[in-house]
């Protein structure tokens, strides 16, 4: 099972991969995570990254589809996997596409975590907060204006990808503002459907 979880920053994305990562056995590629790993390991796409991320430029998509490419090759990938932040334009949803392609191998399905926008700044806004009332440090990206604005540049960029996946058949919609039970729910049922076609 080959997935995408796409959604703004705060939908939920991280919380739903990693359940369906012990419900199906397969990896969750975050290419935050895989970008990190790959510069440890010194590999040769990993020493490009690390030179661009030395001098504070975005890795280009040429990097990050070579990560997730040699990522994909590993053992524990060969199930398949759940990419998570990843594609975020639509240039990196069609590499993805012709790198799957080249391999023999297709997506089974997109899922796109919606959500209200205002309602979501109002949850982030309150995950801080007690967080803070739970005397624990609030995430950096909780900041209300700093959130804010990695929703606006979700809006602008990764908008035309879920379009990419409608005209392609592969996009499942669920309600990112449910409860997490009812999120988790209408997921599993997405999969299940998926594993029956």
């Amino acid at each position: 099972m080959r997935l995408i979880l796409l959604g703004p920053p705060g939908a939920g994305k991280g919380t739903q991969a990693q359940r369906l990562v012990k419900i199906l056995n397969i990896p969750q590629l975050s290419t935050g995570d895989m970008l990190r790993a790959a510069v440890a390991a010194g590999t040769p796409i990993g020493l490009k990254a690390k030179a661009v991320m030395e001098s504070g430029a975005l890795v280009s998509d040429e990097i990050v589809v070579g990560i997730i490419n040699d990522r994909i090759g590993e053992p524990d990938a060969k199930r398949g996997f759940i990419l998570d932040g990843f594609p975020r334009t639509l240039a990196q949803a069609r590499a993805l596409e012709a790198m799957l392609a080249a391999k023999g191998l297709k997506l089974d399905a997109a899922i796109e975590l919606t959500v209200d926008a205002p309602k979501l700044v109002e949850r982030i806004v309150q995950r801080a907060a007690e967080a803070k009332a739970a005397g624990m440090p609030a995430r950096k990206d909780d900041d209300p204006e700093v959130f804010k604005s990695r929703l606006a540049a979700y809006e602008r960029d990764t908008a035309a990808v879920t379009p990419f996946y409608r005209e392609r058949g592969l996009l499942h919609e669920v309600d990112g503002m449910a409860p997490i039970g009812d999120v988790a729910k209408a997921i599993d049922a997405v999969v299940s459907e998926v594993a029956a076609a």
